[in-house]
C-alpha cells in the first residue's frame, strides 16, 4: 500500500493547510498519512530547512509549501492502476530511510 508522508512543523500554518486539504483525498483513497516533524530529526531539518511542508507518496515528492491536489489524485490514481490489489502490495510506500 502506498503511504503519504508529510514533512511538517508544529508551528507551520502552511503545514496545517496542506494537511487539512490532504485529509479528504487520503480518506477517499484509503491511504494512510504519516506526519513527520522535521525539527525532531536533525538530518531532516538539515535536508529540508524551511522548505516545508513537503508531501511524498512513497519516495516521490508530490508537492511542497502548498497542496497540489490534482497531482496527488493523479499519483494515487496511477498507483491504483499499477497495483489493482493495492492491499497485497505491502512493500510499496514504506518510509524512506532518511525519514527515520
Amino acid at each position: 500500500m502506498v503511504r503519504l508522508t508529510v514533512l511538517s512543523r508544529s508551528w507551520c500554518h502552511l503545514c496545517d493547510d496542506l494537511l487539512a486539504g490532504l485529509a479528504p483525498i487520503a480518506a477517499r483513497f484509503g491511504v494512510p498519512v504519516d506526519v513527520i516533524d522535521v525539527d525532531s530529526d536533525p538530518a531532516l531539518e538539515a535536508a529540508h530547512g524551511e522548505r516545508v511542508p513537503v508531501l511524498f507518496a512513497g519516495e516521490i515528492e508530490l508537492c511542497h509549501y502548498h497542496l497540489d491536489a490534482d497531482r496527488v489524485v493523479a499519483e494515487l490514481d496511477a498507483y491504483r492502476a499499477r497495483v489493482p490489489d493495492a492491499a497485497a502490495d505491502a512493500e510499496v510506500g514504506q518510509r524512506r530511510p532518511d525519514f527515520g
